[in-house]
């Protein structure tokens, strides 16, 4: 049985497979072909944090692997009244072959995954967002060929993506350099013991330069928007916008997970232009996903 918490829970030849099989389920699915190596599987699909894009492309992604899928949210299960996470566990990974979960702690999915008979899949915490990044390899593998040795900027806050980013650029053989104000860094330990060769920077001008991939995320994630206008101002500098994207490589990409507050984290000129691959990053979380479920399930 395997889990899927962080990048780190799979080898790099086996996210290098899953990237490839992620693009050839794209393929096949788009030629209107069926597949259904999930037949009877049931994915229970536990949300604490809501969500867009990550519900439809696990609900979406099971009904077309030829399964199914069981929506849960707090208001409806015994987890939002208290029962201990190792019981609910026990339980629902006796009635489902797999558990997809999005929640704030990330200590609840290692914690459910310590009890659970079916593997857990982590569909974002505070503190990682795994699957995300599945997406936005398989994107920069479709747009530009393998990302290994190229040179990625994460501009922003450092969060749960900014963590996810520091986990691929190890697994997947990128530079990493982050830029951020010195008051949001990236957690410290997730730095020390990263094997990734790592930048810290609280200039984005000086990140960006001549870069291959630029990515950024919301300021204030969820759980934080008491913080939206501390954040505005720390913030301010740190605009993915035409100016700082001019700085990057000619034919370097520009990436965001969703949602996007246009005009504050990144401009409408970039989320608008021929190097933003934001709309096939956000589909690619279907086909990233399906093919970690068929390596998960099948």
């Amino acid at each position: 049985m395997q889990h899927f918490l962080t990048l780190d829970d799979l080898t790099k030849a086996q996210l290098d497979t899953l990237i490839t099989r992620a693009i050839e389920l794209k393929k096949t699915h788009h030629r209107g072909e069926i597949y259904s190596p999930l037949q009877n599987k049931v994915l229970g699909m536990i949300f604490e944090k809501s969500s867009t894009r990550t519900r439809v492309s696990f609900e979406a992604g099971m009904i077309q692997l030829g399964g199914g899928s069981i929506f849960l949210s707090p208001n409806d299960t015994q987890l939002g009244r208290g029962e201990p996470v190792e019981d609910s566990a026990r339980v629902i990974s006796s009635m489902v072959d797999a558990v997809m979960i999005r929640t704030f702690e990330h200590e609840k999915v290692e914690r459910f995954a310590e009890y659970s008979s079916v593997p857990v899949i982590n569909a974002l915490t505070d503190l990682y967002h795994p699957c995300q990044l599945l997406a936005d390899m398989q994107t920069y593998v479709e747009q530009r060929g393998s990302i290994a040795g190229k040179i990625v900027t994460w501009v922003g806050d450092g969060n749960n993506m900014c963590h996810s980013y520091i986990n691929a650029a190890a697994q997947f053989d990128f530079d990493l350099r982050i830029a951020t104000p010195s008051d949001y860094t990236p957690d410290a330990n997730i730095v020390a013991n990263t094997s990734a060769t790592i930048s810290l920077h609280t200039d984005p001008r000086e990140a960006v330069e001549g870069v291959d991939l630029v990515v950024t995320d919301v300021w204030a994630s969820m759980g934080q928007e008491e913080e939206q206008k501390k954040r505005e101002k720390a913030f301010a500098a740190f605009q993915v916008n035409k100016d700082l994207m001019a700085l990057a490589d000619n034919e370097a990409l520009f990436m965001h997970c969703l949602p996007a507050h246009r005009g504050e984290e990144v401009s409408a000129a970039v989320i608008d232009d021929p190097h933003s691959v934001v709309w096939d990053e956000a589909e690619n979380r279907l086909h990233a996903q399906k093919a970690l479920l068929e390596l998960l399930m099948a």
